[in-house]
C-alpha cells in the first residue's frame, strides 16, 4: 500500500510502497556516510524512491543533485517525492538505465556519485513474486561492473564514489573499482550484533587517487538488549524517515 512518511530534520515527505519498494537502513547509512561539499554536484544512481537525495538535501541543501532510477513505477515515486518536498529545483530524478548515463550527462562532470546498488548475483531470494523488488535486489537489469563504470564515467578527477554492498563481495568491488580507475579509500563495515558477522560494508573510493585505505570502527547495529545501539539512534534520529 502506499504511504506518505515524514523525515523528522526537515519535515520532508517521501513516498513508497511495501509492495514494491520501501528503503532500508542500508540507504540511511549510506547518506550519513557520504560527504558532500556545498553547491557539490551529485548523482545517486539506482535511486529508488529518491531517499538518498532527499536526505543529502537534509544536510546540505545546496547541492545540486540528479538522480537516475531505470523501474517506471518506483521512478514515479521518486518524481511525486521530490514534487511534494518542492525540491524540483534541487532534484533531478531520471527515468533510465543507468548504463545510458552518458545520453543525459557529460563525463567527467560530477563531484559525487552516491550508489546503493542490487548485491546478489545467485538465485538466492529470487523466488520473489514482485518483479520491482527483484529487481532491486538482484543483478538483473545492471551488474557491479555496470554500476562502477557508470560511476566513474561520471566523476571527474578526484571525484568520490561512495557506495554501501555485501562484504562477502569486498574482492570484487575492489578489483572492479581499480578496474575503472576508483581507488578504495575508506571502509567501514557494518555488523548486526557484535558477535556476528559483517552484513554490510561502506565504502569511499576516489578517481585516480593513489592506494591507500583506511578502515573505520566497526559500526554496530543492535545492541545485547536487541534495540538499536547509540550510534544507530543517532544516525537515525539525523536522517530517517518515520510513517506518519
Amino acid at each position: 500500500m502506499k504511504q506518505i512518511q515524514t523525515l523528522h530534520a526537515k519535515n520532508y515527505s517521501i513516498v513508497q510502497d511495501q509492495d514494491y519498494f520501501c528503503f532500508g537502513i542500508d540507504a540511511v547509512l549510506l547518506a550519513n556516510y557520504a560527504k558532500a561539499s556545498p553547491k557539490e554536484k551529485v548523482m545517486d544512481l539506482c535511486t529508488g524512491n529518491a531517499i538518498i537525495p532527499l536526505l543529502l538535501n537534509a544536510k546540505e541543501p545546496s547541492l545540486d543533485i540528479y538522480a537516475m532510477e531505470v523501474q517506471k513505477i518506483i521512478f514515479d515515486f521518486a518524481k511525486e517525492s521530490v514534487e511534494l518536498n518542492g525540491l524540483t529545483e534541487k532534484i533531478h530524478v531520471i527515468n533510465d538505465d543507468l548504463k545510458n548515463a552518458f545520453v543525459h550527462f557529460e563525463k567527467n562532470t560530477f563531484d559525487v556519485v552516491t550508489v546503493n546498488p542490487p548485491y546478489m548475483i545467485d538465485d538466492a531470494g529470487k523466488g520473489n513474486s514482485n518483479d520491482c523488488k527483484t529487481i532491486a535486489r538482484h543483478e538483473i537489469l545492471c551488474t557491479l561492473d555496470d554500476v562502477i563504470a557508470a560511476a566513474s564515467g561520471l566523476l571527474h578527477s578526484k571525484g568520490r564514489l561512495y557506495m554501501i554492498h555485501k562484504p562477502f563481495r569486498l574482492a570484487e568491488i575492489f578489483s572492479t573499482l581499480q578496474k575503472h580507475k576508483l581507488e578504495p579509500k575508506a571502509m567501514q563495515l557494518v555488523y548486526p550484533s557484535i558477535n556476528k558477522e559483517p552484513t554490510m560494508v561502506l565504502i569511499e573510493a576516489v578517481k585516480g587517487a593513489r592506494s591507500r585505505i583506511k578502515i573505520a570502527p566497526p559500526l554496530i547495529t543492535y545492541g545485547a538488549d536487541g534495540n538499536y545501539t547509540e550510534e544507530i539512534k543517532r544516525i537515525y534520529k539525523s536522517h530517517t524517515f518515520t510513517a506518519l
